[in-house]
């Protein structure tokens, strides 16, 4: 090699390799912490603090008395299982990053609190000893991200996928007074799994509420506050007892 190629060659090094360490602990930097990184048996103490807007969980509901962290968790009242619902948001900084650089894909992935980019209210279950117990997840009908609300009962069909489509236990349970087809759907079932060390109950929805109009007689347009939609699951550990009733 001549002179000028090499140093052409040892610019280019000079050049690339900073780069490409930057990129490489850039994309170290850019993992974010979701429900999927927590899991049964898990401590507090050692759940990684990297979630945010920490609160007592109302059995997947919307957040009540705020508290500092996991570890905050005896501040929450027991359910009638003896544990303990913190509920949690995922940290938002990625989002914040891509949205000021307008990088549509991340904001996209990083968009709010979400499993297979439906949105969801994520909690985990503790017992008296700081043990998890218990992990929920349940759509979150407070935010229209990547889905539209109208979806949300499809993320059951996801999560069968995750957790294996065979050995699924399933009924369809009845309407209640005056619920009727959204449409021409009409989805209100209750399933069971048991896995090695834990079972899931899974429920989905979709249906017209009590009293409600699917279409709106005046525009003809559908009217979403009409349409029940939802999908949630729990997971718990075998410690816990199999309820087969609704969660």
């Amino acid at each position: 090699m001549d002179v000028t190629k090499l140093a052409i060659a040892c610019l280019a090094a000079l050049l690339v390799s900073p780069l490409s360490a930057g990129w490489l602990h850039a994309q170290e930097r850019a993992r974010r912490f979701s429900i999927w990184d927590i899991h049964l048996g898990d401590n507090a103490s050692g759940i990684p603090n990297e979630y945010v807007n920490y609160a007592c969980g109302t059995k997947g509901g919307p957040p009540s008395v705020p508290i500092a962290d996991f570890t905050a968790f005896k501040k929450c009242k027991p359910d009638s299982l003896g544990l303990r619902e913190v509920y949690f948001e995922y940290d938002d900084e990625l989002e914040y990053q891509a949205r000021a650089l307008d990088n549509k894909p991340e904001i996209r992935m990083y968009a709010g609190t979400t499993a297979f980019e439906f949105p969801i209210i994520a909690s985990a279950l503790f017992d008296d000893a700081g043990k998890v117990h218990g992990i929920r997840m349940v759509t979150d009908p407070r935010q229209h991200l990547a889905r539209h609300y109208r979806e949300f009962w499809e993320l059951g069909t996801f999560l069968r996928q995750r957790f294996g489509d065979d050995h699924w236990s399933c009924q369809d349970l009845p309407a209640d007074d005056g619920e009727q087809p959204a449409g021409s759907l009409f989805v209100k079932n209750h399933c069971t799994k048991t896995l090695p060390g834990a079972h899931l109950i899974l429920e989905q929805r979709f249906l017209q509420k009590k009293g409600q109009q699917f279409i709106d007689p005046d525009t003809g347009m559908v009217q979403p506050q009409a349409v029940e939609s939802s999908t949630r699951i729990v997971m718990y550990d075998d410690v816990v007892p199999l309820d087969t009733k609704a969660d």
